[in-house]
């Protein structure tokens, strides 16, 4: 008689092991359905768990649950822009972008529910994480830029350009991500020095980057 083969000893995990499962889970549903189209039953079923186990971990239901994903969605995206100040600086700018696209690609119809706040499940909370990873990127992109002290005009200038890029990944998503992500990745490059650009007519501060940009390309 052939002997069965040996059942998998079941691994218990710790806190932190779980709670990532569950937050992982609950992020590829987010990432692909509205929030408020996602249950609490569903999330459990991902995860293969019961669903007072995600009680356990999420007390507050849904919403600590939407909150928590949102964090962890937005930790990932701010290290989109968190790129060495190493070479010139529109290749590190291209490096950054792929890395955002890659994860606009992969969340798909969920990025506008994760990070626009359409959802019914946005609270003041949810607003103030998503804001949180446009200042942190334009924060980056500053730092890249290597400006000291910068201005109103320069700053502004980049936040508007972190407000273009998450807009137009949106558009990118409604339009069948057409054209490649490549060649937004090269147009949104090419929308940042002519912001730059645009700006420096009035500001010598940026006015003095753009010349050292243009130097180093």
């Amino acid at each position: 008689m052939t002997p069965s083969a040996p059942t998998p000893a079941y691994r218990r995990l710790s806190v932190e092991e779980r709670r990532s499962q569950l937050l992982t889970s609950a992020l590829n549903l987010f990432a692909h359905r509205a929030p408020e189209e996602v249950s609490l039953d569903d999330v459990a079923e991902a995860a293969g768990v019961s669903r007072p186990l995600v009680y356990r971990y999420f007390p507050g239901g849904k919403q600590q649950l939407y909150e928590a994903a949102l964090r962890s969605a937005a930790d990932e995206l701010q290290h989109c822009f968190d790129e060495p100040r190493e070479g010139p600086l529109l290749p590190r700018l291209s490096r950054a972008l792929d890395r955002y696209l890659t994860f606009v690609d992969e969340h798909d119809t969920g990025f506008s529910a994760l990070l626009q706040g359409g959802s019914v499940v946005g609270t003041s909370r949810t607003t103030a994480i998503v804001d949180g990873v446009r200042r942190v990127a334009a924060e980056h992109i500053l730092n890249h830029l290597g400006a000291t002290g910068p201005g109103p005009g320069l700053r502004m200038t980049v936040r508007m350009w972190i407000t273009a890029v998450e807009a137009s990944s949106l558009i990118w998503l409604d339009e069948d991500k057409q054209p490649p992500a490549g060649e937004l990745r090269d147009w949104l490059v090419e929308q940042f020095v002519a912001m730059l650009t645009v700006t420096a007519r009035r500001d010598p501060q940026t006015d003095a980057l753009v010349q050292a940009l243009a130097e180093d390309v």
